[in-house]
């Protein structure tokens, strides 16, 4: 239906537009009943419902309705495939849908920079490409089915410790080349109905009040559409907020930040064409919602259950496997550890869903008739075992063929609210595994947790699956997992360092009372640990099957490539094994033209392929220039030097399995202005200024007299003549001579 939404706001009195400004209650927005606008509901999300009926809260301490929970951000991530993402959106879509809710609060996005972030379970990913692919994917996904998104948190909120007042302080860089492409890549690929803005600061300024955050770079430049909403009770300055581009305050403010943009626009220190163009945009979300919905929406929990195990199953990531994996149907197993029996399935917070169900893998052990004893062993909610609980774990091991051994992260050792202080597992667990791997030489270790954990026993035990929080149907996807009903088939989308020292952020992660320092810039990840060349236990895009491929033929489309123009990269990827499997194809970049400060390689394309077993498929994936580039400050933009570039394809980003060279060409320049400090080696590498500067300097070499010196001399002296600033010639030219040479070379890069 068409609305003449500005004639609508014109029939509302000054104090109406203010509260539609901020909620109603904890989740519905304002309604005006005299206009014909409803109120509707936002929701918790990302992975399920968490629709609160009763007493709100946002932290998941209250009772929501029963929903399905699907695996969390840190499984889907690991998923690679935007195909998957974007039907499980159409899933939730359809849920929102019968549960009469406007708004699914998610996708979350943020840069998983350290592995201690309490909330890294509910992010995607340590890389932002693969993140903004995936995010957008369930994006389309959920509002394919009338309901809205909200993309979070907007921006560089990348721990729990004083979330509410830090200040994340990056560069430039590190913010556009980081921390913002995700929600860039998710805007303008599905357009979210909203954005949520974070609780911290970013360089000393509240996300909540940072008109370049919400209005510069959202709106002007990335073309976002919607409205922009706060975090639950992220709302500092209000009128500042409503100014620097935060459309809806949520919760409800009980009508206290309101009566002081009231205030400010009858004292004239508001504009109220800004308060007028905030509720246009919050209106048009609201009845884009109206307008789609479909009450007669059946919300079937069983049939979306069974797509959660669906989901899972392609999210699970096989770290290690010495032929232990798959286990047979006649084999004897033992399933250790509580975990078995009490699977942790998603992450404690405002995510927090109420299933309908949840399966553990020793129930469906017990319900297909598998030859499985259990054994307690440790308890899965904190790190305590027994003497009793050993004995009997062990005992159990030693009388089977395989022993598996269900591990993990408690809830209470990762939850919204509070970071981490260890990568370890809890004590107790690291114990039995030890001993296990003492008495049986078949140990295989199935994971539960939300981010990466160091494993000390890694290279003792047969098989590593890595679950993550893989929602409500995790234990039947782990018994399809470990008995090869299905082949898995997820990468890593974070790296697995041995320690937690290894780190790139390990000395500046939680930062003081004030701000944390992002001191490794753009080195986060794997593009640390590999450009530094760090050993780590599982590098990103780690994932083994239980079959192979093999990569042949990369191919590009041209040799060359220019801005404006796109190369198609082609590579052949055979399964040479006897079962059916997914390979995730992984296409990174290195500039190869020596670049200050670039990582060694960046994942700049991805595609997950089904393959029959011999079956051979042809995989493609395109370049522009935006993929070879970095953020260069100096233009506040995107920038690729002409030259050479090396494209690699593989299955993670240690394991390259093709490589080939791409040349590029640019007109776009850095800008280049000559001054006192101007250093002659920067002089000398410029086409421009270089023949000036080697007529002068040539009789300057004549007269140093450099005869007889040995090649260390001659190599210092020519170090410190390129790192000479042109002020440094003032002893052997006079200064307004200098100053004339500048002026002449500065009109020579004008041309």
């Amino acid at each position: 239906m068409k609305r003449d939404l500005k004639a609508l706001i014109g029939q509302m009195t000054l104090e109406e537009k203010a509260s539609l400004c901020s909620g109603s209650d904890f989740w519905h927005t304002q309604g005006i009943e005299r206009l014909g606008i409803p109120a509707v509901m936002v929701t918790d999300g990302p992975h399920g419902l968490r629709k609160q009926a009763g007493e709100a809260d946002h932290l998941g301490l209250n009772d929501s309705v029963e929903a399905v929970c699907f695996p969390a951000g840190c499984a889907t991530g690991s998923s690679f495939d935007p195909d998957l993402l974007e039907h499980m959106g159409q899933v939730l879509g359809d849920e929102c849908q019968a549960e009469d809710v406007s708004i699914l609060l998610g996708p979350a996005v943020n840069i998983k920079r350290s592995p201690l972030c309490g909330r890294n379970f509910e992010y995607i990913s340590e890389d932002p490409y693969l993140a903004g692919k995936l995010s957008a994917a369930y994006i389309r996904g959920v509002q394919s089915r009338g309901v809205g998104t909200s993309i979070k948190h907007f921006a560089a909120n990348n721990q729990e410790t004083r979330r509410l007042t830090i200040s994340s302080d990056l560069s430039e860089r590190a913010l556009h080349e980081i921390y913002l492409p995700a929600f860039e890549e998710a805007v303008k690929a599905a357009q979210p109905k909203t954005v949520m803005c974070s609780y911290n600061k970013i360089n000393g300024v509240y996300a909540s009040e940072n008109k370049m955050l919400l209005t510069d770079i959202l709106r002007d430049q990335w073309g976002f559409e919607g409205y922009v909403v706060s975090d639950w009770g992220a709302a500092n300055d209000r009128v500042k907020g409503l100014e620097a581009g935060l459309d809806l305050e949520m919760p409800s403010s009980n009508g206290y930040n309101d009566a002081k943009i009231v205030a400010a626009v009858q004292n004239g220190s508001l504009d109220e064409a800004v308060l007028d163009r905030a509720v246009e945009r919050i209106l048009k979300v609201v009845f884009s919602y109206v307008d789609a919905r479909r009450p007669d929406t059946v919300f079937d929990r069983a049939k979306d259950h069974a797509e959660a195990v669906a989901v899972e199953t392609q999210c699970a990531v096989l770290l290690t496997n010495q032929g232990v994996l798959p286990l047979g149907t006649d084999q004897k197993i033992a399933y250790i550890g509580e975990f078995a029996a009490a699977p942790r399935y998603q992450g404690g917070g405002s995510s927090h869903i109420h299933p309908s169900r949840v399966t553990s893998a020793w129930e469906v052990a017990q319900q297909k008739g598998r030859n499985v004893c259990y054994a307690k062993g440790f308890s899965a909610m904190r790190d305590e075992m027994t003497d009793a609980e050993l004995a009997e774990a062990i005992q159990a091991a030693q009388n089977a063929d395989v022993a598996v051994v269900f591990a993990g992260l408690p809830e209470s050792f990762e939850s919204e609210g509070y970071d981490r202080t260890s990568m370890e597992l809890p004590a107790c667990q690291n114990r039995l595994i030890d001993e296990i791997a003492k008495v049986q030489p078949h140990v295989v270790v199935v994971l539960h947790n939300g981010s990466a954990v160091e494993l000390p026993w890694a290279d003792r035990v047969s098989a590593i699956l890595e679950l993550y929080l893989g929602g409500e149907g995790v234990g039947e996807a782990a018994d399809q997992l470990l008995y090869g009903e299905a082949n898995p088939s997820g990468h890593l989308a974070e790296t697995f360092p041995l320690r937690l020292q290894d780190n790139p952020s390990y000395l500046h992660f939680p930062g003081n009372d004030k701000r944390v320092a992002y001191g490794e810039d753009v080195f986060v990840g794997y593009r640390y640990y590999d450009t530094k060349q760090v050993p780590v236990r599982f590098a990103f895009g780690h994932g083994l099957s239980y079959t192979e491929f093999a990569y042949s033929n990369l191919q590009l489309s041209a040799p060359a490539l220019q801005d404006g123009q796109t190369v198609t990269v082609s590579v052949d990827v055979t399964n040479t094994g006897k079962v059916a499997g997914r390979e995730v194809v992984q296409l990174y970049v290195r500039d190869k033209n020596g670049t200050p400060e670039r990582p060694s390689k960046e994942l700049r394309g991805f595609a997950k392929v089904l393959l029959e077993p011999g079956e051979c498929k042809t995989v493609t994936l395109t370049l522009a220039a935006r993929d070879l580039s970095y953020y260069e400050e100096r233009l506040h933009d995107w920038f690729a030097p002409s030259g050479v570039y090396e494209v690699m394809v593989g299955r993670a980003s240690d394991d390259i399995r093709l490589t080939a060279e791409l040349s590029f060409t640019t007109e776009k320049q850095i800008p280049f202005v000559v001054t006192l400090t101007t250093t002659l080696g920067e002089l000398l590498t410029c086409p421009k200024t270089a023949p000036t500067i080697m007529q002068l300097l040539a009789p300057l070499a004549q007269s140093a007299g450099t005869d007889g010196l040995d090649e260390g001399s001659m190599n210092m002296m020519k170090k410190m003549i390129m790192e000479m600033p042109l002020k440094s010639l003032v002893s052997v030219m006079p200064g307004d001579q200098i100053e004339l040479l500048i002026q002449q070379m500065n009109l020579l890069l004008a041309q």
